[in-house]
């Protein structure tokens, strides 16, 4: 089996049509017929080489939904036809000891998406079949892709450090990441307040489902919320005044990171101590958190808000992300032939 897909053969190069030929289908596989997938900057990160892991020829793509269109003899819990979604991660290794207490996204042996593979700008990609998540009927198909990377990846935090529906939280950051956490942290009950560095975006963060919003660079604001958060949630990728953020935990309060900050995080260890809070951070969550969020989406009508383009305009689309116009995700239509 072969199929059509979008790869760039040197860092930061355009995207261009070639064919690839998938090789036999494996026992525990999937295959799926792509229908969209998102563009996330993990993309445009992995297409420039910024984390000196990407191989080229490079085919991107981890916020896939399509349907399965064949399944290797020991594949479980699908069929044919089946709408699924595929996100960051495409296979575990099923044994070891993360795996085998659910934490599959933890495994030392896991398989990435567009990591010595190809990913999902293409008309058909393959996973393990664990990593092939059925979507519920009543979440949009075309606009589900980005829940696979972006939307797990803030979900996940909230399962992991226990975020109760009286917590008090915040979120740095309303960019792709951010706008799918206020409404996760809104419909779960908490009192969200939203950080930004951009005024334009606070009304917003408001229809998002934020309570209130503040400057995310302002120390004097930040100065009269001292003491009053359980969680604040880091969705950006630039260097903050942590230390603030910290002060503005109540104690045993949690500062978690899901934002790829390249700069060491300085914080003083006393404020640790004397309060008992902690600074995390997670990765995308196992298939079974990732099928948790997704009913929870559906039982909350969350989805990503997105911009749509046509796969054969992925070189297009992927420069109105790096020009950062896009409101809030990207998603490519399939039309490759």
């Amino acid at each position: 089996m072969s199929t059509i897909a979008l790869a760039a053969t040197q860092p930061k190069g355009k995207l261009a049509t070639v064919g690839i030929d998938l090789g036999p289908l494996g026992d525990e596989h999937v295959e799926i017929d792509v229908a969209a997938c998102g563009i996330c900057h993990s993309d445009l990160s992995m297409l420039d080489n910024d984390w000196g892991m990407s191989q080229y020829p490079l085919v991107p793509g981890h916020e896939v939904v399509g349907t399965v269109a064949a399944l290797g003899p020991q594949a479980k819990g699908l069929k044919v036809g089946q709408r699924v979604g595929l996100g960051w991660f495409s296979g575990s290794c099923m044994s070891c000891r993360n795996c085998m207490r659910g934490d599959h996204n933890l495994c030392s042996g896991i398989e990435q998406t567009i990591v010595g593979r190809h990913g999902g700008f293409a008309q058909r990609v393959r996973s393990h079949w664990s990593w092939a998540i059925p979507l519920p009927d009543a979440l949009d198909f075309t606009r589900s892709g980005p829940l696979f990377c972006g939307g797990i990846t803030v979900f996940n935090p909230m399962i992991q450090l226990g975020i109760k529906p009286t917590d008090r939280v915040g979120v740095i950051g309303i960019g792709g990441l951010g706008h799918m956490a206020l409404q996760f942290l809104n419909k779960w009950g908490c009192e969200v307040t939203a950080f930004t560095s951009s005024e334009s975006k606070a009304a917003e963060a408001k229809d998002l489902g934020a309570h209130h919003t503040m400057s995310s660079t302002d120390d004097a604001q930040l100065a009269t919320i001292a003491g009053t958060l359980d969680f604040i949630l880091v969705t950006v990728n630039v260097k903050l005044n942590w230390q603030a953020y910290l002060g503005a935990l109540r104690p045993r309060g949690h500062l978690h990171v899901v934002g790829a900050v390249l700069e060491p995080l300085e914080i003083a260890a006393f404020p640790l101590m004397v309060g008992q809070k902690t600074v995390s951070g997670s990765p995308l969550g196992s298939p079974a958190t990732t099928a948790d969020m997704l009913e929870f989406c559906a039982r909350h009508d969350i989805n990503a808000v997105c911009e749509t383009f046509p796969m054969s305009k992925a070189n297009e689309a992927i420069e109105h992300l790096r020009s950062g116009k896009a409101r809030y995700r990207i998603v490519l239509t399939q039309d490759l032939s």
